[in-house]
């Protein structure tokens, strides 16, 4: 079954596409088949994995607007095992012109039905605000993933996103849940962040993810090369902890799929 994750958070300058680059980089890396889906009109997963935004035909502004599908717009790319559904400024435009229309809501929905089944995983890359775009990919995914920094006005960020999921819910997709919160840009040295963190597992339990991404020169580096960190340094601590979160990712999906077929046989037993 494909994994829809939107990758969130309404405050800026968190690793949100840092993460959603590096994240699906990595999976592509353990022989899963991914899309990155590049929402935000800055375009930087787009550019961070070496597609130039401004010389892309098409991207997900003619997508949103039903002019083409993402099998004719997405760009394969070799060296990271990954497809792009590319991003740019054409998805304020989009955006604009979605609000005149019916189910805009469900527009990034409906395309990503037709070639879902060729993933494994599609990673959604979400402007950091609450607009049109992010609601087409909260309304499109099945959960969320949540990178912050472990300080405090991330914690009142948290909480406006939390409201929105809950809002997006209750209204348009009842099967959104959070997948998991990723404490990005870690440095253990910093009380503030520990004591941050400890909150976050008080109040969040298991979806916090045990994987801490950490303050890394080579990580801020990579995006400057249109490289994931895996192809640009992949010895160095940033590849290592993007590695490790697929990974927790991955054997929380086995987990899971053992816990329901377990359920499932104890019913039918009984």
């Amino acid at each position: 079954m494909t994994r829809i994750f939107a990758v969130a958070n309404q405050k800026g300058g968190v690793g949100k596409t840092t993460t959603t680059v590096n994240l699906a980089a990595s999976l592509a890396a353990t022989r899963k088949r991914v899309l990155l889906v590049d929402m935000d009109p800055q375009g930087n997963a787009t550019m961070g994995c070496g597609v130039n935004k401004n010389d892309v035909e098409k991207s997900g502004c003619e997508v949103l607007l039903g002019e083409a599908s993402i099998s004719a717009v997405r760009v394969q790319l070799e060296d990271s095992k990954i497809d792009v559904l590319p991003g740019n400024a054409d998805l304020t435009a989009a955006e604009v012109s979605l609000m005149q229309q019916d189910d805009r809501e469900q527009k990034l929905h409906q395309a990503l039905q037709t070639i879902k089944h060729e993933y494994d995983y599609i990673l959604i890359d979400c402007p950091p605000a609450l607009n049109m775009l992010t609601i087409n990919a909260m309304v499109a995914a099945r959960s969320v993933i949540i990178p912050m920094q472990c300080e405090y006005y991330a914690l009142e960020g948290l909480s406006a996103l939390m409201n929105t999921i809950e809002q997006i819910k209750g209204s348009i997709n009842p099967e959104l849940e959070i997948e998991g919160i990723l404490r990005t840009m870690f440095d253990p040295r910093n009380n503030l962040a520990n004591q941050v963190s400890s909150q976050l597992i008080l109040h969040f339990g298991d979806k916090v993810y045990r994987t801490m991404i950490p303050r890394n020169i080579r990580l801020a580096e990579a995006p400057s090369y249109g490289l994931p960190i895996l192809l640009y340094d992949k010895s160095s601590r940033g590849a290592l902890s993007y590695l490790a979160l697929a990974g927790e990712i991955l054997r929380r999906e086995q987990s899971q799929a053992d816990s329901d077929l377990n359920i499932s046989s104890e019913a039918q037993q009984a």
